[in-house]
């Protein structure tokens, strides 16, 4: 008979002082982390998930693991391991981001989630390390909404001083003029150049302090800043400017119509600046609690390849900064006849945003800006 290997016990020993010292890892690890199979059922949790998402152990194991996630992300999660399982495209498998997580109570609070997949006993299982964010939003919240209170507070300056001041100038301006018109001067057409060039500094000043403070705090004032911006992108740049909101959407919270208005702002500069756009069409929807703003355009589109210049990118990685801020999802690519698409959808807590009003507010916002004739062939 083939007597045991004096090697066995001591390998036993080895194996158990690791699967000892993994599991003190595990259990003494400050992340929360948890790991689930392929159907997306908790396998394990460690004592930082309890506290985090305040479930026990024994309340979580074999249970979905989309009980720790809120809407829409709650209804999704199946699908995407199910597209997982049949294609082996990874979305966030080995990648990570920031999402939201949702603890027993219902409260929602950002987590910075890592994904990885590993297989035991011939079973795939996926390990999720969470770290709770809260306070690393907020402080960010606080640094946009002061840098937002900044622009704010100048845009007051350049509206109720600078433009008053310029306003005044052109009086003079206008006044010699015509004085200089009655007294048949030939400098008359030369102050009134002045005048007219004045004029057209105060309009831009004007518009300048509106896009420094553009969300009122209305419910609907994302939609009337969106308006606001269709009509000075149609003025200015000469483009052809749709706004396509066919029912109200009202947000209760200033800080989410910010970075919403903020996205369509960047995305509309970008479609002048770096695609070349003569038309330009901006959406806003909403249903339930779902909010979703869109941005189309006609221009050159997004370019291939790495980046030529240092900067390149810096208005997409400030649309993805805001829709991360807001857990929204952003979509931007190139059309197939053309141009770009910028879509952000985001999932508002209720009492936040709804998608019908009262009578004050039930009026939609449609418009079409058309070019005008003689800028076609510019």
């Amino acid at each position: 008979m083939n007597q045991p290997s004096s090697k066995e016990p001591e390998s036993l020993a080895a194996l158990r002082e690791s699967e000892a010292r993994l599991r003190a890892v595990f259990d003494t690890a400050v992340e929360a982390i948890v790991t689930i199979d392929e159907r997306g059922r908790i396998d394990a949790v460690n004592p930082a998930a309890e506290t985090m998402f305040g479930w026990n152990s024994t309340e979580l194991i074999g249970r979905n693991v989309s009980m720790l996630m809120p809407e829409p992300h709650h209804g999704q999660h199946d699908g995407y391991l199910a597209n997982y399982r049949a294609t082996g495209h990874r979305r966030i498998i080995g990648i990570g981001r920031e999402t939201f997580g949702q603890r027993r109570d219902g409260t929602v609070f950002p987590i910075d989630l890592s994904i990885g997949e590993f297989s035991a006993n011939g079973r795939r299982l996926f390990t999720g390390i969470i770290r709770d964010i809260t306070e690393r939003r907020q402080l960010q919240a606080e640094v946009l909404r002061t840098g937002e209170a900044e622009q704010q507070r100048i845009g007051r300056d350049l509206h109720d001083d600078l433009c008053q001041q310029l306003a005044g100038v052109q009086f003079l301006a206008q006044s010699l003029a015509r004085r200089l018109a009655e007294a048949g001067r030939p400098e008359a057409s030369g102050a009134e150049e002045i005048a007219r060039l004045i004029r057209h500094a105060t309009e831009h000043t004007r518009d300048l302090s509106h896009g420094m403070s553009p969300v009122g705090l209305e419910p609907d004032g994302l939609m009337s800043a969106l308006e606001e911006l269709a009509l000075r992108t149609h003025r200015h740049f000469e483009v052809e400017v749709q706004l396509d909101c066919p029912s109200p959407v009202l947000i209760h919270h200033t800080d989410v119509a910010t970075h919403l208005y903020r996205i369509a702002q960047e995305a509309v500069s970008n479609a002048i600046r770096h695609g070349k756009a003569r038309r330009i069409e901006i959406g806003l929807s909403g249903v339930d609690h779902q909010v979703r703003l869109s941005i189309r355009d006609d221009g050159h589109g997004l370019p291939t390849g790495k980046p030529k210049k240092k900067g390149t990118g810096l208005g997409l990685r400030i649309m993805q900064y805001r829709a991360g801020m807001l857990g929204a999802s952003l979509v931007v690519a190139n059309q197939p006849e053309g141009g770009v698409s910028v879509a952000c959808s985001v999932h508002i807590m209720p009492g936040q945003a709804v998608s019908a009003g009262s009578k004050r507010h039930e009026t939609s916002r449609t418009k079409v800006l058309r070019r005008p004739p003689h800028s076609a062939g510019r």
